[in-house]
């Protein structure tokens, strides 16, 4: 029994917050790009791939940030999505020593279903660049989930 409840307590245990690490400095010649999802418990949990260049960049998951380190240049961000909208993508580009922060949002009522007293949402994300000042506060207690 007390294996029991250590491995369920074991299995809920999140990253620490980004806002309590501190991720290494930016290499030289590279530049930054974090994503991250708030925790909105109102949302899906269901996690989108997050792609640049077309090249799989990693999973944002509700409430965590991830990051990657890049050679400075133009980047075309995209999300895993159900629902096709318009500007889903964004473009960033980088100079060395730059960081720049993508918010995945989701809209899950934007495919939705109401027929038969049924609710039925699918997932639509959208990359968002947000501006540093707001994205550091925003990510500062979102779960760490990485960087490269």
């Amino acid at each position: 029994m007390v294996l029991l409840v250590l491995a369920a307590l074991l299995g809920c245990a999140r990253n620490p917050t980004v806002g309590s690490v501190s991720p290494p400095p930016i290499p030289e010649h590279e530049a930054r790009l974090w994503f991250y999802r708030l925790y909105i418990p109102s949302e899906t949990l269901n996690m989108t791939k997050v792609s640049m260049n077309g090249a799989y960049a990693g999973y944002a998951q509700l409430g965590g940030a991830f990051y990657r380190d890049v050679p400075p240049g133009v980047y075309h961000i995209e999300v895993e999505s159900y629902g096709k909208d318009f500007n889903q993508s964004t473009n960033v580009a980088l100079a060395a020593g730059q960081e720049a922060y993508i918010r995945v949002d989701s809209l899950r009522s934007w495919s939705s279903d109401y027929n038969r007293g049924t609710t039925i949402g699918r997932d639509t994300f959208y990359a968002r660049l947000i501006i540093p000042q707001i994205a550091r506060a925003e990510i500062a207690q979102s779960f760490f989930d990485g960087g490269s």
